[in-house]
């Protein structure tokens, strides 16, 4: 209930900022079109939006047949995790990442990129996993896709407001103004958004995740490797569309949007704290639950 209420207000502030840009470019009678737009985007995204991020990345379903030991492990872990079976993707990347999409946990799904494959040995990639199905049991998916899918309408609002805010000008009661504050300050709102909610549900997921594997180190030493790793490999993808870097277990960005918009706490937080929760664990030689 807790996480639907936390939806609901992202939801409502993320049509919020639809209801200023619209009335920065149009007055009145572009907030009313702002309503609209952003009533169409918010249900188009509660029904569509995994489908569209998993296209956007070019994720490719899985199967025992294609990718048995992926299948397998995940498996495993969603019946430790009394979650029903997602689906399964890989994405054609050398990045290592991983990603969970999906509007509750009876549609949902794992993503990860070749990279991450390459990368990982099986128990580090048993604690990505672990990861992803905890976001997937705090039904977090939901909100993390929809708010890529809405951030990324606002910031379309915002290109549409500088390339028509010539014709806009005259109605738009900031004039210049109004609409610089639309080009600038709307995805940059959009995205503050985006990293308040993320950077608290990645610790949340990591906690979980490594209580879900028994061995929180194993997270641990993954997030390590795929940090370096991803520090060093171009993502396209997510650099063409930073607004869903915030789904990825590590920021998948390069270059200025990476620094200036960390969607993740740092990596250096995260270990610490998975390695207080082994120290406080024992951290015995026990093996997870898919040996």
């Amino acid at each position: 209930m807790a996480n639907v209420i936390k939806t609901g207000f992202l939801m409502a502030a993320m049509t919020g900022l639809f209801l200023v840009v619209g009335f920065l470019v149009g007055g009145t009678g572009g907030m009313a079109i702002a309503f609209l737009f952003a009533a169409g985007t918010n249900l188009f995204a509660y029904w569509n939006s995994d489908k569209m991020v998993l296209s956007m990345y070019g994720a490719k379903p899985q199967d025992e047949t294609t990718a048995p030991e992926l299948v397998h492990l995940i498996q495993q872990l969603s019946s430790r995790a009394g979650l029903p079976m997602p689906k399964v993707y890989i994405v054609d990347n050398p990045q290592p990442n991983a990603f969970a999409t999906g509007r509750d946990p009876e549609h949902a799904a794992v993503c990860v990129t070749t990279g991450l494959l390459q990368r990982v040995d099986s128990e580090e990639l048993a604690g990505v996993l672990a990861h992803e199905l905890s976001h997937v049991k705090n039904r977090d998916t939901l909100t993390m896709t929809l708010t890529a899918t809405v951030a990324g309408a606002v910031s379309m609002l915002a290109n549409f407001a500088f390339f028509f805010g010539g014709y806009g000008r005259n109605r738009n009661p900031l004039g210049l103004i109004g609409m610089l504050i639309v080009t600038l300050l709307a995805p940059i709102a959009a995205m503050l958004v985006q990293m308040a909610v993320s950077r608290t549900r990645e610790f949340e997921a990591d906690r979980m995740g490594a209580e879900l594997s028994g061995r929180p180190l194993w997270l641990a030493s993954a997030l390590q490797r795929i940090e370096v790793s991803a520090a060093q490999i171009d993502n396209p993808a997510a650099d063409a569309n930073p607004a869903t870097a915030h789904m990825f277990i590590v920021n998948p960005l390069h270059g200025g949007l990476s620094g200036l918009f960390a969607s993740h706490p740092s990596t250096e937080e995260r270990v610490a704290r998975l390695k207080a929760m082994a120290q406080t664990m024992g951290q015995g030689p026990k093996p997870g639950p898919w040996s």
